[in-house]
């Protein structure tokens, strides 16, 4: 296996690349017979190429941004998912730049490049299925020792089996086994997964992997995700790392707050007509209220009423607040329905102009159950650093059964490596998670989940 991996990137991007050299040449085909001469003067030489590299550009930004390049790294059907969706926006930015060049009514300019992306889909399945048993030959999965607190060993293993195309459990050993012998189990693997194991013992197999070459996955503890967002600092020969812990500067709220009002904003006049369809159908359904409201916290504890369309029955929580389960005979018929396409969410842009949610942030939750997760995991107060958010890096990387403690590790790690472009793509990225089942899923009985 090593004797290909050195290559994987690069083929990768072989592939990727060839898939946007044959969409743009379709695309390119388009412009030059169809919509340039449509133009009462059309463009020559470097007006075409610059549609053409618009075009392109727009392809490679958004497949990447959707993880579409990731070859063996994503199953087939999320990798196919992420190149539709990245070519999908590509084209219709493509087409509203089309449109303003042509000066034309949208309609009848838009069969060309309905059949560009019909034509786009086609090549997206047929690469992948030629590159998905080609990249199977050359990087079988890796021999993988687990070393773990044998209380996560079931739930570690069941994750890991579920990508049987990258992993393959050869040994799990106790991480309260001697160091010495921790040293002898990796020898002859191909990398070594650490989870739940004690600081010091986890740095020396770091520094001893690192001095060999062995591939090794860490699962980080929470002070190594709050060491990501220190500032380095060279004000002397040593070097030191500065924690300011105190969640977003002034002037990151500050533009957090103008991009939530101005997104929220234009997403209530967008979906306003499909907010108007759910109220009707929940009304329809069973003549109870569209609307409820929830108490959640927010922002350094501070309360406040969340809105959500209702999804339950009426009085669904009568015998005390609950998690949703698997098959919850509580979700209604339309509840199922907008549940699974995030229609339920969509009243909670009203709580973003009010200023109690982000469009980006932690998901709020309860009172009650914050104090519940606190008690096992103290630092899960360390979420309400930030503002509650309508999406998040948590809801976009995790799922809806994750446990408390994975959930505040992905939400810490949104926190301390903050920017305005992480925001923008978790926010194109949340497209992508609207079409993937598992990540509405209910928990299952018994299961600790936030």
């Amino acid at each position: 296996m090593d004797k290909f991996d050195q290559y994987k990137r690069l083929l990768r991007l072989g592939i990727a690349g060839f898939e946007v050299l044959i969409e743009t040449a379709f695309f390119a085909w388009v412009w030059l017979y169809i919509y340039n001469i449509r133009r009462l003067s059309p463009f020559e030489n470097k007006g075409n190429l610059m549609m053409i590299g618009f075009y392109m550009l727009y392809l490679v930004v958004f497949i990447y941004l959707y993880g579409g390049m990731k070859y063996a790294y994503f199953q087939k059907g999320q990798l196919i998912l992420s190149q539709t969706l990245g070519t999908l926006i590509a084209n219709g930015v493509i087409y509203l730049q089309v449109i303003m060049v042509l000066g034309m009514f949208p309609f009848p300019t838009a069969w060309p490049m309905l059949a560009v992306s019909g034509v786009d889909f086609l090549v997206i399945l047929l690469l992948n299925q030629i590159s998905e048993p080609i990249f199977r030959k050359l990087f079988p999965p890796r021999r993988l020792l687990v070393i773990c607190d044998l209380k996560y060993k079931e739930n570690l293993i069941q994750k890991i089996s579920g990508r049987k195309d990258l992993y393959e459990v050869s040994r799990c050993v106790s991480a309260s086994e001697p160091l010495y012998r921790l040293k002898q189990e990796v020898q002859d693997c191909d990398a070594m997964m650490l989870y739940g194991i004690e600081e010091q013992k986890r740095n020396l197999l770091i520094k001893f992997c690192y001095e060999r070459s062995i591939r090794i996955y860490v699962a980080p503890e929470i002070t190594d995700i709050l060491l990501r967002g220190a500032d380095k600092m060279h004000s002397f020969d040593t070097p030191f790392l500065l924690l300011r812990n105190y969640g977003l500067s002034f002037e990151q709220r500050l533009i957090k707050r103008v991009m939530d009002m101005l997104i929220a904003g234009l997403l209530l006049i967008l979906t306003s007509p499909f907010m108007l369809l759910t109220a009707l159908a929940i009304k329809l359904e069973d003549h109870g209220p569209a609307l409820f409201k929830q108490e959640r916290v927010t922002a350094g504890g501070r309360k406040f009423f969340i809105y959500k369309f209702r999804s339950m029955i009426v009085d669904a929580e009568k015998n005390g607040a609950q998690f949703s389960s698997k098959n919850d005979s509580r979700i209604t018929k339309v509840g199922k329905f907008i549940r699974a396409t995030r229609l339920d969410e969509l009243p909670q842009l009203l709580n973003i102009l009010k200023g109690d949610m982000s469009i980006v942030g932690p998901r709020p939750e309860r009172q009650q159950y914050i104090d519940e997760f606190c008690q096992e995991t103290p630092e899960f107060i360390y979420r309400l650093k930030v503002k509650a958010g309508l999406t998040g890096y948590a809801q976009i990387y995790g799922k809806y059964n994750t446990t408390p403690l994975d959930k505040l590790k992905l939400d810490l790690m949104y926190i301390e490596t903050y920017s305005v472009l992480l925001d923008i793509r978790l926010i194109f990225l949340t497209l992508k998670i609207m079409f993937m089942k598992e990540s509405t899923e209910g928990v299952e009985d018994g299961q600790n989940h936030a």
